[in-house]
């Protein structure tokens, strides 16, 4: 498979983790793969599209480059996608959506844009078949997204589908505040292995310690849902299932989580049930200020509360000391991280973080602290 022509694709990702994308996506067969904001550019056969999209755990969606072109107005736009050859993509059969988003463009608005590129898909199929695919906004089988640039475009298709971070096993459930793909990668960036202890000490839905057994344990973070690609002509079904045949071997792991709030806890029972990992993962009801270390070192992960989630601002000033405080006395030997969006808390844990990784949560910029907590370690001021 590895003689198969390349196609360039581009994955995005949480803001921040462009990097580990790129060293996943390398290892995942794709080549040439280049960190932009927001994501990496890279080559790769449809075999490695494939195994991107069943494997990537950083990844948000693998989007697929099928032209790019200048432009400088609607018009533009319309009359490049027009001379696509879509019918060559998918089926008229297919439901069509059109995402366009843009920086530094020229073009007043992007819902006409939106509109034009539709317009220009849809009439492309009507002279070529006497009919048009139909418009679903929520659940399209096809996806097109276009990125306007100053003077260029770029147009692409959605090998995806839903994003990657939607796992399959959340069924029935709000979306969750640290989503699946930057769970994934704040766990990576603890650089924890699964031969260590790993505490979520603040555990709420368990989406920290759902990635962390599913990365111990080998699972495909896309084993139970399906991706656009399976909509699409170029589809190689033969391929998919040998992508679908590999496995990595399992590793045993010592997982633990707990949380002051019954109801929370009982949320993360049913999350790592459904995930399928809740053998790995003991939980407890504690008090991380009050709780004992599981072990003599490790690695501790959470996402404490914060803004709406917590409270006040006077509320998380008088906890982060008292936090502070706890690491110090119980968890000597143990790594620390720390993922908020509170830029406050070095000052207020007073203790100096060793490392600060700038992550953005959505839209909102958020920091993971490190914290290597050593015996009689004298506390002082950092800044954020």
């Amino acid at each position: 498979m590895s003689s198969s022509p390349s196609s360039a694709f581009f994955a995005t990702a949480p803001r921040g983790l462009e990097p580990l994308l790129a060293q996943e996506l390398t290892a995942l067969g794709a080549r040439e793969a280049q960190v932009v904001p927001g994501g990496v550019a890279f080559m790769g056969t449809w075999e490695a599209c494939y195994s991107v999209n069943l494997w990537s755990r950083v990844a948000s969606r693998v989007l697929w480059k099928i032209a790019d072109f200048s432009y400088g107005s609607e018009d533009d736009v319309y009359d490049a996608v027009k001379r696509i050859d879509w019918p060559r993509y998918f089926r008229v059969e297919r439901t069509l959506r059109v995402n366009v988003t843009a920086q530094k463009s020229p073009l007043r608005s992007l819902e006409f844009a939106t509109l034009r590129v539709k317009d220009a898909v849809c009439d492309r199929f009507r002279d070529a078949l006497g009919k048009r695919p139909d418009v679903e906004r929520a659940s399209p089988d096809v996806r097109v997204h276009v990125f306007l640039e100053t003077e260029r475009a770029t147009l692409y298709l959605d090998t995806s589908g839903e994003p990657l971070f939607k796992r399959g096993w959340r069924a029935g459930q709000g979306e969750a505040p640290l989503r699946e793909n930057l769970a994934a990668g704040i766990i990576m960036l603890t650089g924890w292995r699964p031969g260590e202890p790993l505490l979520d000490p603040m555990c709420g839905g368990a989406t920290l310690l759902v990635e962390a057994a599913a990365m111990a344990r080998g699972r495909p973070p896309g084993a139970k849902r399906g991706f656009g690609f399976e909509k699409l002509t170029a589809f190689d079904a033969k391929t998919w299932e040998a992508v679908k045949a590999q496995r990595v071997e399992p590793q045993e792991c010592q997982l633990y989580g707990s949380d002051t709030d019954l109801e929370a806890l009982k949320a993360a029972r049913r999350n790592l049930a459904a995930a399928g990992v809740e053998r790995w993962v003991r939980l407890e009801q504690a008090d991380i200020l009050e709780r004992a270390a599981p072990a003599a070192a490790g690695v501790m992960v959470m996402n404490p509360p914060y803004g709406e989630r917590m409270g006040n601002p006077e509320d998380l000033a008088r906890f982060y000391p008292k936090l502070g405080d706890a690491l110090k006395q119980r968890y000597a030997g143990w790594r620390c991280y720390i993922f908020t969006a509170d830029l406050r808390l070095p000052k207020l844990i007073r203790l100096a973080p060793s490392a600060r990784t700038p992550l953005w949560n959505g839209g909102l910029e958020c920091r993971l602290y490190e914290l290597r907590m050593v015996a009689g370690r004298p506390t002082r001021h950092s800044r954020p």
